[in-house]
């Protein structure tokens, strides 16, 4: 008998296909199409198994569709621009280019050892001038129709690096690079205006039924409609006004201060003179902490008198403006009105600065209630409108606002503006000139791409080194070819990821970043495979950059992903996967000693692929000898096996009371495991299955011998068995089917169907138990009394031997599911 040699199977298998370029897809199929869709890796490093199970489920699912008939889309790409490329170019000394595309080779190495069926010929780089160059063109159809626009904002500033800091590289307030306090700076900054689609968005969620609820309720809170009133606040002597955005209108007359945001800029235009030293003060000390972290709802309320007061609108009185920590610029307008009677932090607010607190809600039910009362009640205390409640009293109060013209009906959303300027090197240029004649000019579609320069030094500071090159920043006006100089931001790589599933379908078109029929054939994505921690910003800012390409008239979609997987992580000592944990399992290490098959067997079998899980090293180990279990029976009976002729199979043409029982239990099986993969990727189950599957043929095939097995039957089920473990562990799947004496490639073949009849017969297996273990199975026919079970249970061979010598205490028959025997 021959051992299971992993390394020359795999190897073998993973050469043929790639020589046959059986995974390769045309766009010019008569085949339904099938883009199945796993979200790209960022090449940071090596893949470790928590990685790796998203690759493999997506791949079962790609070698599931080609059995079932579907021309299927599978690439793979790299989401290759990014911050810790640029990091460690500044520590090496060396180009993020060179230390992505070593990471990107390793990484590739990884996937094709474990056996993913990609369309390699469809490999996209995001970092590489012909991808680029199309996000750059996409930011100019944004410019072109007023959704992408420049302005202040707040960043992160470390005063010693002297550079803008992304919020991933400010620790504990800090710099994660040389450890100085952060501060916040007001710089002009890139956005593109995904507001202007905030109701389209959260509407069309409704569409996506093949997506998962849990995702679906995060992006409706991100984009967080609420409706309510803009009311312009006036500031006394100045001749301006602080808009506001409440949803609670009706309490108006209970404000007694306004707060500003930290970040926001109207802190610096209003403080007064006397007062900016303290607010410069506070701001330093604030500025620094984590902005939500701040605005816990239990967390200490502090802020600071700006020297300004503003006038209600509904009565006149003054009240004092502060800036507060618990505001935030990014919802509303970065200031609110407060009311401390009736909002739990504005109350803590006021109790911390001896702030007057006013009444004008009661509960309408006349009961008493304690300070803060947040709820809806009676208006009390606010003139004409006292003894209005609910949404009439709102009602009433913002029509009595739009009369007077001081504030108006509006929809609010808690979705900003999509601010995709980075201050560093590694991403894509945006492409705009500043000239002095002509101002603002967006480059040209035919002088695209702006390039990334090659030969760069990255300063001491980590400050993006593209300010400083004159060769890159000194250019021509396209309009009227005067001295310019290019804008020194590029982009925020989730604008790359935004639209790569759109250039797969054309990876290597020159004019256009792609065919829009071609892309009208394929999209949208069938199913799209990846993390829940992806729920709001990729999957947001991708369905946002559809839309738009919609309305241009570029694709007839609206939407990009059909239908949404998100796998559950794995852990391992009882923490999630981490290089800085020291709990990575490499996936190297396991395919060398154990094979890449029993990687992905395991990682498909260890929980449903949905649920989070725990690796299990002795758990592996069952999977793989499980494998080998596998390869013996074949490797015993495939020689006897290679000349005998399959003849069509069906119940009828079965003769004893084992070989229909093992037809019947395949049949079954194979429907079970086709309904596991087709509902919710519940390959766990799928596999349990064809472990059940395997016991039984090796107890059809130890029960009989030679002369009485039925050849044609056992090869028959031993090819099924094949075609059903091949898309979980296609080496192993490829080779066995070339040992029963077929051509290659399993690819190629359908994927079986069962014989509904052997579904629906009167016949049907149970387990004999014996002490709780199951020790045979026998065929039984529905009609049959308990009584007639028992005496065929115990005139069976096997169970004599099991109970010979032993008392027989019970033995009890539970229709149609089991025979317990309890012997001593």
């Amino acid at each position: 008998m021959s051992e299971y040699d992993h390394q020359h199977i795999e190897t073998k298998w993973q050469k043929l296909w790639e020589e046959a370029g059986i995974f390769k897809t045309s766009n010019r199929s008569n085949k339904k199409k099938f883009y199945n869709l796993v979200m790209f890796p960022y090449p940071s490093g090596t893949l470790h198994v928590g990685h790796v199970k998203n690759y493999v489920l997506g791949d079962v699912l790609a070698r599931y569709k080609r059995m079932r008939g579907y021309n299927v889309l599978n690439p793979m790409g790299y989401d290759a621009f990014g911050l810790p490329a640029e990091n460690a170019a500044i520590e090496n000394r060396t180009h993020p280019a060179k230390w992505t595309y070593n990471n990107i080779n390793i990484i590739k190495k990884q996937l094709k050892r474990l056996g993913m069926s990609y369309d390699w010929d469809r490999e996209v780089y995001t970092c590489k001038e012909d991808y680029y160059k199309w996000t750059q063109w996409l930011f100019l159809k944004l410019y072109e129709n007023g959704l992408a626009y420049k302005k202040k904002a707040a960043a992160n500033w470390c005063p010693h690096c002297k550079t803008v800091l992304a919020n991933e590289q400010v620790v504990n307030g800090k710099c994660e690079r040389c450890g100085t306090p952060v501060t916040i700076i007001q710089l002009d900054q890139w956005f593109f205006k995904i507001t202007a689609y905030a109701e389209r968005l959260l509407k069309d969620l409704d569409k996506l039924t093949g997506w998962p609820e849990r995702v679906r309720v995060m992006q409706r809170n991100w984009i967080g409609r609420s409706e309510g009133a803009e009311v312009d606040f006036p500031i006394k002597g100045m001749g301006r006004k602080i808009k506001i955005f409440t949803t609670r209108p009706d309490t108006l007359w209970g404000v007694t201060f306004m707060a500003l945001a930290p970040e926001s800029p109207l802190v610096e235009e209003l403080v007064t003179d006397e007062r900016r030293s303290e607010v410069s003060a506070f701001l330093e000390r604030i500025q620094g902490e984590d902005r939500f972290k701040r605005t816990a709802a239990n967390g200490p309320k502090e802020g600071v008198f700006i020297g300004r007061w503003a006038i209600n609108p509904v009565n006149g009185e003054e009240v004092p403006i502060y800036v507060a920590n618990y505001v935030l610029m990014e919802y509303g307008t970065g200031a609110i009105m407060a009311v401390p009677a009736h909002d739990k932090r504005d109350f803590d607010f006021a109790r911390a600065y001896a702030l007057p607190i006013k009444r004008v809600i009661a509960p309408s039910d006349g009961s008493e209630d304690t300070l803060p009362y947040t709820a809806y009640g009676t208006m009390i205390n606010s003139d004409k409108f006292s003894g209005l409640s609910g949404k009439e009293a709102i009602d009433a109060v913002i029509d009595y606002l739009e009369e007077r013209g001081i504030g108006k009906r509006n929809v609010n959303y808690k979705l900003r503006d999509w601010l995709i300027s980075r201050q560093r090197f590694w991403g894509t240029p945006i492409p705009i000139v500043y000239c002095p004649k002509c101002g603002m000019v967006p480059v040209p579609e035919n002088q695209l791409p702006v390039r990334l320069p090659e030969e760069v030094e990255f300063p001491e500071t980590g400050a993006s080194p593209l300010p400083n090159l004159k060769e890159f920043v000194q250019t021509r006006c396209p309009r009227c070819g005067g001295p310019a100089t290019r804008e020194v931001d590029t982009m925020d790589t989730f604008i790359d990821s935004s639209w790569y599933y759109l250039r797969y379908v054309n990876p290597h078109l020159d004019d256009k970043p792609f065919d829009t029929n071609d892309v009208n054939a394929w999209l949208p994505v069938d199913q799209y495979i990846g993390g829940i921690e992806h729920a709001v910003l990729h999957l947001m800012y991708s369905r946002f950059i559809t839309k738009v390409l919609y309305d241009l008239g570029y694709v007839n979609f609206d939407e990009p992903f059909e239908n949404l997987f998100t796998q559950g992580m794995i852990y391992y000592k009882g923490a999630k996967m981490s290089k800085s944990k020291g709990n990575v399992i490499s996936p190297d290490e396991l395919i060398a000693r154990y094979g890449a098959d029993s990687v992905r067997m395991y990682l498909l079998f260890i929980a449903p692929p949905e649920n989070d899980a725990e690796w299990n090293d002795s758990g592996f180990e069952g999977v793989h000898r499980f494998i080998q279990r596998i390869w013996r029976l074949y490797d015993e009976y495939t020689p006897r096996l290679k000349n005998v002729v399959v003849k069509d199979m069906s119940l009828k043409t079965l003769k004893g009371d084992a070989e229909r029982r093992l037809y019947i239990r395949l049949n079954k099986i194979t429907k079970k495991i086709t309904d596991d993969i087709e509902r919710d990727f519940h390959f766990n189950t799928a596999i349990s299955g064809l472990m059940e599957l395997l016991n039984e043929v090796y107890d059809y095939v130890q029960e009989k011998n030679d002369v009485s097995k039925d050849f044609a039957l056992l090869k028959f089920i031993l090819q099924r068995f094949v075609t059903l473990i091949y898309p979980f562990v296609p080496h192993l799947g490829e080779e066995l089917w070339a040992l029963l004496g077929n051509k290659p490639f399993l690819a190629n073949e359908p994927w079986p169907s069962y014989d509904k009849d052997a579904l629906i017969s009167e016949e049907h297996v149970i387990p004999i138990t014996i002490n709780g273990k199951v020790r045979d199975r026998i065929e039984v026919n529905r009609s049959l009394s308990e009584e007639d079970i028992k005496r065929m249970v115990l005139d069976r061979e096997k169970i004599k031997r099991w109970i010979d010598g032993k008392k027989l205490e019970k033995i009890i028959v539970i229709k149609d599911k089991i025979v317990n025997m309890v012997v001593r």
